[in-house]
């Protein structure tokens, strides 16, 4: 008789027809990544083709039927009343459920307060062992939330079966902080990878970061360098200063008195991949990955209109900077700041807005509300949040962030003899791109003979991706990926591009597989091959081509 962890296996991962039902219930973006989806029926002559329809409705409805008998069968035997209220009566204390997240140690969730142990299921899920380990030791809810499907009956029947007990009930609300300066900051998914919590600074887990080409707001990488203020829409006040007059507007004002406009641009942080530099050599800052990097839909108001509505002279050559600064302060009073080049919205005509939505809704606390700079295709430090001051001026910004910090150093430069003054300060962005699927130190079998790799690229300026390149055999021979671009031409895309492709896992591999990708740029400006020409001692502007290393077993 099977055992009940291969009953699991067979029942969840192996049953074409429990597959294709999650499939169909989950509506995924990209079916056809699905490896039930990818299932080929072979014809009379011999070729093949892809499944249409999806495996049909048919399918779907019948895999629904099966899988739920199926369960129900299993789940009745496994989970009588007797054994249910044996398991009732045993109780976890939060902090036990969070030591439980490895196969050794045994993998543990919770939901609606009750505590399952899924450890003969991830392997299983539907979604990829890697996404379900996300909420391994801590709540369901959170990604629940973010794929509603999961609540359907048939799924929540299945989870019953994984029942071990109760979460004591001192742990179900998980206490705040009520004291300090970041006291009152905002609740985060709990998804984001802290790189700091005080301020919090997070990014997107890389098997989440292209799952769309817009990334949820809870899901958008964070990046504070002070708490995040508290502050209330009907008492926001802009402060626009000219030459030769100022003035002020509030939430309203901006939204009645000039033109809406929208745009999908990406925000990133200088230090995107900076832990890839400490491997060369430790620097200062975040030790981000790659996921310092997220895409949205913004929408404001254009800071053209506004500076032309303060007055100034787009013609007037005195002119050379457009300064921002924040509400965010540090304990001496002094606000976050920063500056762009004014050119960039005269000459240039970069679509820079004054923003108060993000994917449709008011910007999200962590990401600025009420106001905040989003300046396409230029640095994340010069897209400066809960925005309350505007001016013009000859000189640059003078503050912390802008004079001492996100500037480019060349490799010989180091501490001891580092000088900002003689540097300027980081605008617009070079080419760029990673891989996010699979990750780094992920097993691949080797009987599956290919893999599918998926990623990102992404370059400032306005220019657009021509071009993902990939490669298992250390640059010795190519795949170019298919893109997913945002509809924005190529001399003015400001959105990043998902990229995606099939590799074959190769021969000889030693158990070992190494996956690098390169991107070309609409101005065919590609990535360097290696961090060590590119580090720096801040650890800004890695665009080197970016590796992961697969681990290759054999199931036979």
């Amino acid at each position: 008789m099977l055992s009940r962890a291969v009953n699991k296996k067979l029942l969840v991962k192996h049953h074409p027809a429990i597959q294709a039902a999650f499939c169909f219930k989950s509506e995924l973006k990209e079916p056809k990544n699905h490896p039930v989806y990818q299932a080929r029926l072979k014809s009379t002559d011999g070729s093949s083709h892809q499944t249409s329809d999806y495996l049909k409705y048919g399918l779907a409805a019948v895999g629904l039927a099966i899988s739920g008998s199926l369960l129900k069968l299993y789940i009745d035997g496994q989970n009588s009343p007797v054994e249910c209220a044996k398991k009732a009566q045993n109780v976890f204390s939060r902090d036990e459920v969070s030591k439980r997240k490895t196969k050794q140690d045994g993998i543990w969730v919770i939901y609606d307060n009750n505590v399952y142990d899924i450890t003969d299921f991830v392997e299983g899920h539907p979604g990829g062992a890697t996404k379900i380990m996300l909420a391994a030791g801590d709540n369901l809810e959170p990604y629940w939330d973010m794929y509603a499907f999961h609540k359907k009956g048939e799924v929540l029947e299945m989870l019953k079966e994984y029942y071990i007990g109760k979460l004591r009930k001192e742990d179900w609300v998980v206490a705040r902080k009520t004291e300090g300066p970041f006291a009152n900051d905002p609740k985060r998914h709990p998804a984001l990878l802290a790189n700091s919590k005080e301020p919090f600074n997070g990014e997107t887990p890389s098997v989440l970061a292209n799952d769309n080409l817009i990334t949820p707001n809870d899901l958008f990488f964070v990046r504070n360098h002070l708490p995040v203020p508290d502050l209330k829409g009907e008492d926001c006040r802009l402060k626009i200063e000219g030459t030769s007059k100022c003035i002020t507007l509030d939430l309203n004002e901006l939204k009645s008195k000039f033109e809406k406009v929208e745009i999908i641009s990406a925000i990133q942080c200088a230090g995107n991949r900076r832990s890839e530099m400490n491997k060369i050599k430790k620097v200062k800052g975040l030790s981000w990955s790659h996921n310092a990097i997220s895409n949205a839909k913004w929408g404001g108001v254009l800071l053209r209109d506004l500076l032309l509505a303060a007055g100034i002279d787009p013609n007037d050559k005195t002119l050379k900077h457009v300064h921002f600064e924040g509400a965010d302060k540090d304990v001496s009073g002094s606000c976050y700041g920063a500056s762009i080049p004014i050119n960039r919205v005269f000459a240039k005509h970069l679509p820079i807005l004054v923003a108060y939505e993000m994917n449709d809704e008011p910007l999200p606390r962590d990401h600025g509300f009420p106001l905040r700079i989003v300046a396409p295709g230029i640095v994340g430090a010069r897209n400066v949040k809960w925005l309350e001051r505007i001016a013009v001026s000859p000189d640059e910004y003078q503050g912390h962030w802008q004079q001492n910090d996100y500037k480019p150093f060349s490799s010989n430069v180091d501490w001891d003899t580092v000088d900002f003054s003689k540097s300027v300060a980081i605008q617009e962005l070079p080419v760029t791109s990673a891989i996010c699927y699979p990750t780094d130190g992920a097993e691949v079998d080797q009987a599956e003979e290919e893999l599918t790799v998926k990623g990102y690229a992404y370059s400032g300026g306005g220019r657009g991706i021509l071009r993902v390149d990939v490669s298992v055999d250390d640059g010795k021979s190519w795949i170019t990926a298919e893109l997913n671009r945002s509809e924005q031409d190529l001399d003015s895309t400001y959105s990043w591009t998902l990229w995606e492709c099939t590799v074959l896992i190769p021969e000889g591999h030693k158990g070992k597989m190494n996956i690098m990708c390169r991107a070309v740029d609409s101005s065919c400006n590609t990535q360097p091959d290696t961090v060590a020409p590119v580090w720096n001692l801040r650890g800004c502007l890695n665009n080197s081509w970016h590796n992961v290393e697969l681990k290759v077993t054999d199931s036979e």
